[in-house]
């Protein structure tokens, strides 16, 4: 069992799926590093924890949509505004309002830290880092099944749904 499940995961990672899930990962890499930078400069700056991660989320957020179009998962031309712009929108609200409760939790949780010490801007930073981690997987998921996947399923599924209620429309008799 154990070894069959081991070559399932070497034959995903070797293959496209691998090789987008390496892409993501590079991209938030990128995220992840433009955030780094500015969560704790903001954080120094006295600025409120939520203002803070809104902030470092939107600085890592531009980068990350970006990349992940055009190189992990090659789409090109005509953005989706619905399946592309609003879904990231709205996975990335999520991820946010996550982020903004974590960072807030740690941050009052260590006012007893004297603000001179780093360990401070260190345990709420990697609070925020920590929540982007534990979402990684989810995010790559929506990403490869909904926002840049290239097909909208919602659409899919209500022109079917119209073109059944015409065709049982059509054959009512009188």
């Amino acid at each position: 069992m154990r070894l069959v499940l081991s070559d399932r995961i070497q034959r995903i990672l070797s293959g496209l799926l691998g090789k987008r899930i390496t892409k993501f990962a590079i991209a938030s890499a990128v995220a992840a590093t433009t955030s780094a930078i500015v969560f704790p400069v903001l954080y120094v700056l006295g600025i409120s924890t939520t203002l803070c991660s809104i902030l470092a989320f939107a600085a890592g957020a531009i980068p990350n949509w970006t990349i992940n179009r055009r190189w992990t998962w090659k789409v090109q031309g005509k953005v989706a505004f619905g399946r592309e712009i609003l879904a990231y929108v709205v996975v990335s609200a999520a991820t946010l309002l996550a982020l903004s409760l974590a960072t807030s939790w740690t941050n009052r949780h260590v006012q007893s830290i004297p603000e001179g010490h780093g360990i401070r801007v260190l345990l709420v930073t990697a609070s925020y880092f920590g929540v982007l981690l534990v979402l990684y997987a989810a995010r790559f998921l929506l990403y490869e099944h909904w926002i840049f996947s290239g097909r909208s399923r919602l659409r899919a599924a209500l022109r079917s749904r119209r073109q059944v209620w015409m065709a049982a429309r059509a054959n009512r008799s009188p």
